[in-house]
């Protein structure tokens, strides 16, 4: 606890609740409260991509819905790696001006560092799968249009 009440936020914290559960808005609760807007918005296009995955295991690769849903999954994973790379690498002097400005600034160690890179890792692997799935839906779909209309 910092003087005045307020909770001591930490970095290397931050980073890895954005690693681990970023996609449903568990770091924005933790830095901003239970009161935050984006935290509540954010499990939701997160649900609907883990429901379009089942829908594709349901009813196969051609479900369309599928297609539509699955993305979101991908954009929310790859959104909380960005933001747990921006917490990560954020220096400690402004860190501890926004988020514990009465506070001790202690220097955030190795932790952090290792968030970011895994964070870089994951989330620049799931951002091309995303798109690489998106571009391939795509592109089949409209093959299937035009074999339709040359029929």
């Amino acid at each position: 606890m910092s003087s005045g009440g307020a909770i001591y936020k930490s970095k290397t914290l931050a980073t890895w609740i954005a690693v681990i559960g970023g996609s449903f808005g568990l770091h924005r609760f933790y830095l901003h409260g239970f009161r935050d807007v984006w935290g509540w918005l954010s499990p939701w296009p997160t649900l609907l991509g883990l429901y379009g995955i089942q829908r594709v295991q349901q009813f196969g690769q051609d479900d369309q819905l599928s297609w539509a849903l699955i993305p979101l999954l991908g954009v929310m994973l790859a959104l909380a790696m960005l933001c747990a790379i921006v917490y990560g690498l954020t220096p400690d002097d402004k860190w501890h001006a926004r988020f514990n400005p009465n506070g001790p600034a202690p220097r955030s160690g190795w932790a952090a560092i290792i968030g970011v890179v895994l964070a870089l890792l994951f989330g620049a692997g799931v951002l091309m799968a995303t798109i690489a799935f998106s571009g391939q839906r795509y592109f089949e779909y409209q093959i299937e249009e035009a074999h339709k209309i040359s029929r």
